[in-house]
């Protein structure tokens, strides 16, 4: 379902960590037409418009795999970015779907919990400015991009118990970060999978790159491996066997669905496969077996976009690795 031409040239990619080395690519920026510089997209549309979202249709892939989700809130002032479960957040068996937004130059950033079966908003907690590109919770602690700090970005965290707290009082409570926040080499999407974390760095001119890091009891990391990730990467999910990456860069432009080999160091594999999204896609997680995807488009700063999408939506992962 996809054309994987041989690499022009190998990056080798080692397990130490290089700061502030950025991924290089030998190819020109790709127009809308091919994804990525090695690797083409299954594009194939309807020509009409989405059968559950705004716009024209992005591929057939895409709308036999998703569907439509629950609501974002706050999309009058703020921007949606990052995404991740939360199991049991408040001790009774409920779950909570964690987006992070971002407002106006000055403004807190948000955290907004989501109730995944109802689709209503349970809360918002407000945290320190910031893009807030992603957002993942493990081992009691919720991890969200911070601040750069020079050629670094870092990584804030939270304890879950904190964040529950803040989470069921009224308003936009106020959470402070937990200690400092540990500087990275790139932070534009954050996801994690069992104990493992994940971070890496949006690129628009060729491929980039990410690593992985132990997450100790703690909430400290300790960096493991390096990986190339697809141009223009905004989000990924971890499942058992593989990397899904969600691209996007430009308002009229259609995203993309990466499914890589988990563990892939080199993206450039027969095994790689690539399908068409609505325009402006961010953070992708898996919660209970399905795929929950956000986009930027539905923000009052993109009512311009390609596709305005103001809902998440939810995918069959079977259909997204599987078509």
């Amino acid at each position: 379902m996809h054309t994987l031409l041989r690499k022009a040239a190998i990056t080798v990619l080692s397990g130490a960590f290089l700061v502030g080395t950025a991924a290089t690519s030998v190819a020109a920026v790709p127009e809308e037409g091919a994804a990525d510089w090695k690797i083409q997209c299954e594009s194939s549309a309807s020509g009409k418009d989405g059968a559950f979202y705004r716009g024209p249709s992005a591929s057939y892939v895409y709308d036999r795999a998703f569907g439509k989700g629950p609501a974002v809130p706050g999309l009058d002032k703020y921007t949606p970015q990052g995404i991740s479960p939360w199991y049991n957040w408040d001790g009774s068996g409920n779950d909570l779907l964690l987006v992070t937004s971002y407002g106006a130059k000055g403004q807190d950033a948000r955290i907004v919990g989501i109730d995944p079966k109802s689709g209503k908003h349970v809360g918002t907690v407000g945290i320190a400015e910031s893009h807030v590109g992603g957002i993942t919770v493990s081992k009691g602690w919720a991890f969200v991009q911070g601040r750069d700090s020079g050629k670094w970005d870092t990584i804030r965290k939270y304890k879950l118990s904190d964040l529950k707290d803040a989470m069921k009082k009224s308003g936009v409570p106020y959470l402070n970060q937990d200690g400092k926040a540990r500087r990275v080499y790139a932070a534009s999407f954050v996801s994690s999978y069992g104990d493992t974390l994940y971070a890496g760095k949006f690129n628009d001119g060729g491929r980039g790159k990410m690593y992985s890091y132990k997450i100790n009891d703690d909430g400290s990391l300790t960096t493991q491996h390096a990986y190339e990730v697809p141009t223009k990467t905004q989000g990924l999910m971890v499942t058992r066997d593989k990397f899904i990456f969600s691209t996007s860069y430009g308002r009229t432009k259609r995203s993309n669905i990466f499914v890589v080999d988990k563990g892939a160091t080199d993206i450039d594999k027969p095994s790689t496969k690539c399908f068409r999204a609505p325009s402006m896609a961010e953070g992708i997680t898996e919660y209970n077996g399905a795929a929950y995807l956000v986009f930027e488009s539905g923000s009052y700063k993109y009512r311009d976009a390609r596709n305005v999408i103001e809902n998440l939506h939810k995918g069959n992962i079977s259909a997204i690795t599987n078509f």
